[in-house]
């Protein structure tokens, strides 16, 4: 049938797969970022690294360098959530003793997640993030009115512009960066036992725990060139895992956990509010500001 082959084909698969892949992205890359920081609130839509891709990615549309789609958007996307993580690690180690990245079991904490210090880690994740989120604004300050509509969906994290060529770039990033995330997530393992038995047992958190970060980045920064930056989704995937785990962490069961939810958030954002369709990202942002807010109450009981 002509009509329906049209709306399942160009309209709903497109939404539907771009959304799963974004989604199994960003609940990867927040399963890295809790295992290796060890912080309950470590997650990349939080430290900077979502947004720091979405100013590069932007950033092509105010200097004229592309069309804000496909693959110079993704590597636009990917430099700048390496960069944000790179920030965010210099001043998170600056000044500490023991602070070396591939360094010993220094804090006895599990190597990494030790030398950096969760508080030190968040506070300046968050900074970061301020700090992107205005020269974002700024940028789209800058925008002709065509581009500044595009710009100001795509931020908000939306399916609404995916293709073909985004989706299929977004596929070949994930089948290298998920393999990747899921053996150094493995390898983070003996850390939770503690930094100086973690050695002994001959393994190496701090090296383990920045290629980790790196792979996490990388594909939090992937699944926002395709969809935008999705609020939350990391942050809410890795408990919601954990909890049909057992406890136990998966990096496999955190990316279904991310794919469920964003096209779930997608469909309700169609669906739920009569003619009106809201971007995916505000549906997923309302999900998880009430549980980020429950992180911190839980958090501060257990200090």
């Amino acid at each position: 049938i002509p009509g329906a082959s049209f709306i399942v084909l160009q309209e709903k698969l497109p939404r539907a797969v771009a959304g799963a892949l974004a989604g199994a992205g960003f609940g990867a890359a927040g399963a890295l970022f809790r295992r290796t920081l060890r912080n309950p609130l470590a997650s990349p839509d939080i430290l900077g690294v979502t947004q720091g891709a979405a100013v590069a990615a932007v950033g092509m549309l105010a200097f004229g360098a592309g069309s804000g789609s496909g693959a110079g958007m993704a590597v636009a996307a990917l430099v700048g959530g390496l960069a944000a993580t790179a920030v965010v690690l210099g001043f998170s180690t600056a000044g500490r003793s023991g602070g070396r990245l591939g360094g010993g079991a220094s804090a006895g904490s599990g190597g990494l997640a030790g030398a950096l210090g969760g508080t030190t880690f968040i506070v300046a994740g968050i900074a970061v993030a301020t700090l992107c989120q205005a020269v974002l604004s700024g940028a789209m300050l800058s925008l002709n009115q065509h581009d500044l509509q595009s710009a100001a969906i795509w931020t908000a994290g939306s399916l609404n512009a995916v293709t073909w060529e985004r989706i299929v770039v977004l596929a070949v990033l994930l089948v290298v960066l998920l393999p990747a995330g899921g053996k150094l997530h493995a390898r983070l393992a003996p850390a939770d036992l503690g930094g100086e038995l973690a050695h002994g047992l001959g393994s190496r958190p701090g090296r383990t725990g920045l290629g980790a970060l790196t792979v996490g980045a990388l594909l939090a920064a992937a699944a926002t060139a395709a969809t935008g930056p999705m609020a939350f989704v990391a942050l809410l995937s890795t408990p919601v895992a954990r909890g049909l785990t057992g406890g136990r962490p998966s990096l496999p069961v955190a990316a279904l956990c991310g794919a469920v939810i964003v096209v779930v958030a997608d469909f309700l954002a169609a669906e739920a509010f009569g003619g009106a369709r809201l971007p995916t990202g505000v549906l997923t942002g309302a999900a998880g500001a009430p549980l980020m807010l429950w992180l911190l109450v839980r958090s501060g009981r257990r200090s």
